[in-house]
């Protein structure tokens, strides 16, 4: 039969319990934080299948155009410290969406490589100095998301003018060293961004 004294023992245990296993949940939660495992797959170990069909192409022009407001809804809110923090060597959140516009120019010249029939698609600084030097966690982030919507519609834009007859034409791709179709290049652009995007995602939710 329980007692009074009984009860009040096993009141004062259950919350001496319950009190470690709060503490013991915080402190996993805090090393989480401070190191986080990413899930995210390096980008240069990523694998290509071509293979889809041609017609994909107003698929994948619609899934580029939406990858400006996809970046703006991620980060709006976000504390101005979080977007700039990064770990030692590392792109902060700002970089990778900076990256993100930084690269642009590149995939613009890639269209126009297909248009002029070129036999090579235009090369990438693949030591991305042109975003370390960018500086772009001291830029606003309302600066970088307007320019990268702008930029990237514009991509869209002239891809959408383009003879439907192009898509199906073929350039090496000069870091792959595989043939790429205009519509694997739109598909490559819109892999890249996800990575991008989900990295961001990863480091301002940590």
């Amino acid at each position: 039969m329980f007692t009074a004294q009984k009860v009040y023992s096993v009141a004062i245990l259950w919350r001496m319990l319950l009190h470690l296993s709060l503490c013991s949940t915080c402190f996993f939660v805090e090393l989480d934080r401070v190191n986080p495992m990413t899930q995210v797959s390096k980008w240069f170990e990523r694998k290509f299948d071509f293979s889809f069909p041609l017609e994909l192409y107003p698929d994948l022009c619609v899934r580029l155009r939406g990858t400006p407001a996809r970046l703006e809804e991620m980060t709006c809110g976000c504390a101005a410290g979080r977007m700039v923090r990064a770990a030692e060597g590392k792109w902060s959140a700002q970089e990778h969406a900076g990256h993100l516009l930084e690269l642009e120019p590149l995939w613009m010249a890639r269209v126009e490589d297909f248009v002029s029939g070129r036999n090579q698609l235009s090369v990438a600084d693949l030591s991305n100095r042109s975003t370390f030097e960018a500086r772009y966690n001291e830029r606003g982030i309302d600066k970088i998301l307007t320019d990268f919507r702008a930029a990237r519609l514009a991509m869209v834009d002239r891809v959408e003018g383009i003879d439907a007859t192009l898509f199906g034409s073929t350039l090496l791709h000069p870091r792959l060293k595989v043939p790429m179709r205009l519509v694997d290049h739109l598909f490559f652009v819109a892999e890249h961004d996800d990575h991008h995007l989900a990295t961001i995602w990863e480091m301002i939710r940590a």
